[in-house]
């Protein structure tokens, strides 16, 4: 099941893990990444937390958690060449996975047409 934030993150959910990632429209405003910096494996957050940075030659933006939960795994593979994040965000640019602490709040997050129209 795939959701989105106002804040531009995205979720693929399975059963009660999310692997999260930044949407194509945000990698495109921040432009070319040039620096990430990822939550440890096991830090626990609630929804609306930092959870990970991210700097391009424009600026630098806080990545949020979008629901509480637990990191179990990060993509080493951003950190290493950030530009993954731009040439393919909802793939292999993604950020982390979370285990989720109640995967029916993903309910109240936007579908892919919510977002669509939200960045229209």
């Amino acid at each position: 099941m795939l959701k989105f934030t106002e804040e531009h993150e995205w979720l693929n959910i399975e059963g009660a893990v999310a692997t999260v990632g930044i949407t194509a429209h945000a990698a495109g405003q921040l432009g070319d990444l040039v620096f990430v910096e990822l939550p440890e494996v096991g830090a626990k957050f609630s929804k609306g937390d930092d959870a990970a940075t991210v700097e391009s030659v424009k600026a630098a933006s806080e990545v949020y958690c979008p629901l509480d939960g637990e990191i179990t795994e990060i993509n080493q593979a951003i950190v290493d060449d950030p530009e993954l994040v731009n040439s393919d965000p909802m793939g292999d640019g993604w950020f982390f996975k979370l285990k989720l602490r109640n995967a029916a709040d993903a309910d109240a997050l936007l579908d892919e047409s919510g977002y669509k129209e939200l960045i229209a």
